[in-house]
């Protein structure tokens, strides 16, 4: 990053900040500041746990304790324990909540048609495809990589989610129990480890990594969710385990996978991987790749 690129960014930060009117105590002419505002619509109409909020705002337990008993003092939310486990506190609107929620609605449609309205078409076809295109990449620097136990209740999330949806797209279906799966034990340190991406605190990827002894590192169920395809999550992935097999000693990463996911097969080779012969009795592969990989350097 240069100097000119982080004036740009400090210059888009403040034009942002004055037009949607995030200055101002009262957002949107109502009688509360942006961080509550945000927070009524965070909750939603089926009400959110706290802790999940916090993560999906990235805000501190503090501050969000201080913004919901705000609200909860104007009658606008009920905070209380999950009637699960009384651990967990949940915030739920109330209908003076859902009500502020609806007007706050309506407000932000406005202030996004004030935003527009002095841009002839061309420019308004502009704007919003600039702003989706930040939104993609502001939403991709915000996705963090975590080793995690296999076991881990995102870990497994994001595996069942990954095998259903090979189910439906491979033309023989997927049975796990066919598969040469990896054990947990296979995908956690020292021989091996497991990365979990998430967004906002929500997991919407996975990959595992092999560490063999004297065997070349291979990578293992990788997948990434849907709605978080576009944001470069597959190629981030390998590029940690390649970095971690690499710093591992190994200089050949390995992989299989089948001709479904076409898009998989993309990345793979635009990534370096080369295809080779078979190198496992994998049911379900149809396609076997292989990496030469260049060791870190001293410095």
């Amino acid at each position: 990053m240069d100097a000119a690129q982080i004036d740009q960014v400090r210059r888009f930060n403040r034009t942002v900040t004055e037009r949607v009117g995030v200055l101002h105590d009262q957002y949107l002419g109502r009688d509360r500041p942006i961080g509550e505002a945000r927070l009524l619509w965070e909750i939603g109409e089926q009400g959110q746990d706290v802790r999940r909020l916090r993560e999906r705002l990235g805000l501190d337990s503090g501050y969000v304790s201080r913004l919901l008993r705000s609200l909860e003092a104007d009658g606008l939310v009920g905070v209380e324990p999950h009637p699960r486990d009384r651990r967990v506190r949940t915030v739920r609107l109330t209908d003076a909540g859902r009500a502020e929620r609806a007007e706050l609605g309506r407000r932000s449609d406005d202030l996004a048609g004030r935003l527009l309205g002095p841009l002839n078409s061309t420019q308004r076809a502009r704007l919003v495809a600039a702003m989706a295109e930040v939104d993609r990449l502001l939403s991709a620097a915000t996705v963090t990589l975590d080793v995690a136990d296999p076991d881990h209740p995102d870990a497994e999330h994001c595996l069942l989610s990954y095998f259903a949806e090979l189910r439906e797209r491979f033309e023989t279906g997927f049975a796990p129990a066919r598969s040469l799966l990896p054990g947990a034990t296979e995908l956690s340190p020292p021989q091996g480890l497991f990365l979990i991406a998430r967004l906002h605190g929500e997991p919407v990827g996975c990959a595992g990594l092999k560490l063999p002894p004297g065997a070349p590192a291979e990578v293992k169920r990788m997948w990434v969710a849907p709605h978080a395809r576009g944001l470069g999550l597959g190629r981030r992935l390998l590029a940690e385990l390649e970095a971690t097999a690499s710093r591992h000693g190994r200089e050949v990463m390995r992989l299989d996978t089948n001709t479904a996911p076409d898009a998989a097969i993309g990345l793979y080779r635009s990534c370096g991987f080369q295809e080779v012969a078979a190198f496992n009795d994998e049911p379900y592969a149809q396609h076997w790749f292989e990496k030469r990989l260049i060791a870190p350097s001293a410095g």
